[in-house]
Parts: structure tokens; sequence; C-alpha cells
């Protein structure tokens, strides 16, 4: 069974992993674009939606241990 402090530890780890995650993105990506590299575009917009996979994935891996 998933305890309560599991499904903390999840939170926390899915909301640092996707943040510092989407933010390199993010960062990195403006930083291609305002140089006039319009290919940081690649890497701004996808930037949040790969942070919530993050997530999505960990919470998986959680529910497994369910089964």
């Amino acid at each position: 069974m998933v305890t309560r402090e599991e499904i903390l530890v999840l939170g926390l780890t899915a909301g640092v992993t996707g943040s510092l995650v989407g933010g390199l993105m993010l960062g990195i990506g403006m930083g291609l674009v305002v140089q006039g590299a319009h290919i940081g575009w690649l890497l701004v917009l996808p930037g949040a939606p790969v942070g919530g996979m993050l997530g999505y994935l960990l919470a998986r891996k959680l529910a497994k241990k369910l089964g």
C-alpha cells in the first residue's frame, strides 16, 4: 500500500524535477531566440509539457506499487 509519505515525496519530486527541466528548456531556448537563432523555439514551446510528463511518469511508477 502506498503511504502518505510516498505521495508527498512524489509531489515534491515531480514539482522540483518538472520545474528544473522546464525552466532550463525555457531559459536556454529564450537565450537562443534572443540571439537570433529561431531553433530556440523548439526548446521553449515543449518546456512545460515535458516538465509535466516527468511528474506523470513518476506517478505511474508509484501506481505500479499498488498493483
